[in-house]
């Protein structure tokens, strides 16, 4: 038996009466992310007068930043609850979002205005931790660990769909605007999100004592494992397949990444109770198996069709990769740390899409963009591993 109850207070009243509210949270919440995604580049580079390596630097400050406050996250919904999380999470978010306003008060002077755009970025990734960690927390206790799966792939829903939406509708405001219209617009679109917590009840914190985090860590690093390894597969995509195209001479990149996150979204949306009803280890693994064909025709690909295919095949394998995982990660530790259960294992998520490509440079170096995905089929395929050993874990049944 699990170290949870497998119950809820709520869980009578319908899942979407819960998952509506908090998708809508969360979507609104993460266009802070979307809006400036595809702008800020532009300001540090053409504004501003930056080099590219200076505008890796101020898009990576986010992840960095993301990935060192998971731990905190995590601790505030548990010791603070989910609710209060969420709420600190929009208003950080929010924050951000000013001080990138108030860098374009400093534009006569790049360097300062610079150094203000990089403090934003990394207060968003402080906002975005608490905002999506404590959001999936507050989710799985208003449903009930039974729903785990389902909670995890509607929050990945929204944020993806408030990045993909964002980015485009960011230029636009830009291009009418300027930078200042995108960061007020991005300011205000967490505190749109603040009603809707108002729809949602809140879970109170467990009284019960926490475990030390390196305990729960050590609960969670074999699912978290498995999903560093399938996030290869998807940071080798969206890192390289231009590149691909590219060198291959081929027309349509950017459909690759538009097929595979039609076939992302849409496994998700029809299918995001298969790992709460089969199991996430059993879920994971066949999802891994299919991401790894989706890898081995990206490999392979003799024609951009081919590679349309392999980019399809990935997103629908990857799609319920996480949610699979997640489960597992839900029934092993107990509902008092189940927030900084969540945030270190999405941390293996910001990891892998921090170093997968880095990493794989050396492959690319020497083989050529098509070999780069060699390692994502090799990912995909110890996934499946990882998996399966989850499945015949003695850990997965049931505790009293």
């Amino acid at each position: 038996m699990s170290v949870l109850s497998n119950t809820s207070p709520f869980e009578s009243v319908s899942p979407v009466r819960w998952l509506l509210p908090l998708g809508l949270l969360t979507f609104l919440g993460f266009l802070a992310i979307g809006l400036p995604l595809a702008v800020v580049p532009g300001q540090v580079h053409g504004t501003l007068g930056f080099s590219a390596s200076l505008v890796g630097l101020a898009m990576g400050a986010q992840s960095v930043a993301t990935l060192f406050t998971r731990q905190y996250a995590g601790n505030i919904a548990d010791a603070k609850g989910a609710r209060s999380a969420v709420f600190k999470g929009l208003l950080v978010c929010a924050l951000s979002c000013v001080i990138y306003l108030a860098s374009v008060w400093f534009v006569a002077i790049p360097p300062f205005s610079l150094a203000i755009l990089l403090a934003g970025r990394v207060l968003l990734g402080l906002g975005e931790s608490l905002l999506i960690t404590a959001s999936m927390a507050w989710g799985i206790g208003l449903l009930g660990p039974q729903h785990s799966g389902r909670v995890i792939a509607w929050s990945g829903i929204a944020m993806y769909g408030a990045m993909a939406i964002g980015a485009p509708v960011g230029v636009l405001i830009e291009d009418a605007f300027g930078f200042a219209g995108v960061s007020l617009a991005a300011g205000l679109a967490p505190l749109a999100a603040t009603p809707f917590i108002l729809l949602l009840r809140p879970v109170q914190p467990s009284a019960r004592p926490r475990l030390p985090f390196l305990k729960v860590v050590r609960m969670v690093w074999l699912p978290g494992m498995g999903v560093t390894l399938a996030t290869f597969g998807f940071a080798l995509l969206i890192a390289f397949v231009t590149l691909l195209f590219a060198e291959k001479r081929w027309e349509g990149a950017a459909w690759a990444l538009t097929i595979f996150g039609v076939g992302y979204i849409l496994v998700r949306l029809l299918f995001a109770r298969m790992p709460d009803r089969f199991g996430g280890a059993k879920v994971a693994a066949v999802s891994l198996a299919i991401e790894a064909v989706g890898q081995v025709l990206l490999w392979r690909a003799e024609t951009p069709e081919m590679a349309f295919i392999g980019a399809g095949l990935t997103g629908i394998g990857y799609s319920l990769v996480l949610p699979g995982f997640g489960v597992e990660v839900v029934r092993r530790v107990p509902a008092q740390n189940r927030g900084g259960a969540l945030g270190a294992f999405v941390a293996f998520w910001d990891l892998t899409m921090g170093i997968a490509a880095p990493l794989s440079g050396v492959v690319v170096a020497s083989e050529g963009y098509s070999a780069v995905y060699l390692v994502g089929v090799c990912g995909a395929a110890l996934g499946v591993i990882v998996a399966l050993i989850l499945k015949a874990s003695a850990a997965e049944k049931s505790v009293p």
